[in-house]
């Protein structure tokens, strides 16, 4: 092996451990330089609002939906690993309940490569339908409905980016999570239940062509508030449900390419997990044949990192990561990545 291939080989190896929250937020480590050729000024600029606030609140996660090509390997998996529960499976779809805060549709999609996530349905408040259509068409947004004739109602809508968002009422699965017993799964475990317990949604990676203008459509439209805007990216506290990175160009830099197709897709999710101990969840994954790649979303350690996750992959392919992140320190992340002022 010659010194240049030897070279080649290290850096092949350092690239593939470095942590994956490196790629994210390119502001992180400051302003001005090769990954954020902006000025803190101008990178963090506001845009106007995309619309009037609707005054909605996000109270509950109805559900999300992915779509994949081999589902039943996903529910036996999430049951197995995360402690989710199987509430029905219908021989196309499987719902799942994550502990009593969220409910996962996984579809079958014989035609998908790997896992996608298709749709995110919260409840809002106040709900009164007609109420709801109205501030939705307003807004140029075309509302379609889909009701479930038993009492759930919900609307159908378009992000900037033509990604499917659907707002309910509450009385979906949201409901269910608190009257219906779990079933027994329709085929068996993968590999010994690690019986942990995910107790929160840590945070929704959503790529999209323009952060500024989804974080303001998102902000604006159900009630999400902003914890920085890094100038790549921002997150939004969704209420007391969870979090959302949401993270793409900056309409504020001049090569910026506003004609671009627009693209939106949820390239990750971390769930909050209980217990945790980093070597033990580690040690875990390991033990079950799963990767286990380290996310501090910093330079540091995981053992002295502010934010502690893995990374790991599902059967159909999926990026799913977990974290030390619960209700109670829901802004460990934010704090980590946010740049920091002069005075701190």
């Amino acid at each position: 092996m010659t010194r240049l291939t030897s070279t080649l080989t290290f850096a092949a190896i350092l690239l593939c451990f470095s942590p994956v929250a490196f790629a994210q937020g390119h502001c992180r480590d400051g302003y001005q330089t090769p990954d954020c050729p902006l000025s803190a000024k101008v990178a963090t600029a506001p845009i106007p609002a995309v619309f009037a606030p609707t005054g909605w609140k996000t109270v509950a996660l109805d559900h999300i939906t992915f779509e994949m090509p081999d589902y039943r390997r996903e529910e036996v998996f999430y049951e197995a690993l995360m402690g989710w529960k199987l509430k029905s499976d219908d021989g196309k779809e499987a719902v799942l309940d994550i502990g009593n805060w969220g409910t996962v549709v996984l579809k079958q999609a014989p035609e998908r490569s790997e896992a996608a996530v298709t749709n995110f349905c919260f409840v809002i408040e106040p709900w009164d339908a007609k109420t709801v259509e109205g501030e939705l068409s307003k807004r140029g947004l075309h509302p379609v409905a889909d009701n479930d004739g038993k009492g759930f109602e919900s609307f159908h809508i378009k992000d900037p980016d033509g990604f499917d968002l659907q707002v309910s009422n509450g009385k979906g699965l949201a409901r269910a999570r608190k009257t219906q017993l779990p079933l027994p799964l329709a085929k068996p475990i993968p590999f010994p239940s690690t019986k942990w317990n995910t107790v929160w949604l840590d945070h929704i990676s959503f790529k999209v062509s323009n952060y500024k203008e989804s974080a303001s459509f998102y902000s604006n439209l159900l009630g999400w508030k902003s914890t920085y805007d890094e100038g790549s990216q921002n997150e939004l506290m969704i209420g007391n449900v969870g979090d959302i990175i949401i993270r793409g160009g900056n309409p504020n830099d001049p090569h910026f390419k506003k004609d671009a197709p627009r693209h939106a897709e949820v390239d990750h999710i971390s769930y909050g997990i209980l217990p945790w101990n980093s070597d033990a969840v580690k040690a875990e994954l390991i033990k079950r044949g799963l990767e286990a790649t380290v996310d501090t979303s910093t330079h540091d350690d995981i053992d002295v990192a502010a934010y502690k996750s893995y990374h790991t992959t599902t059967p159909n392919g999926y990026n799913l990561q977990m974290s030390f992140v619960t209700r109670e320190n829901r802004l460990a992340l934010s704090n980590a990545v946010k740049p920091k002022t002069s005075n701190e």
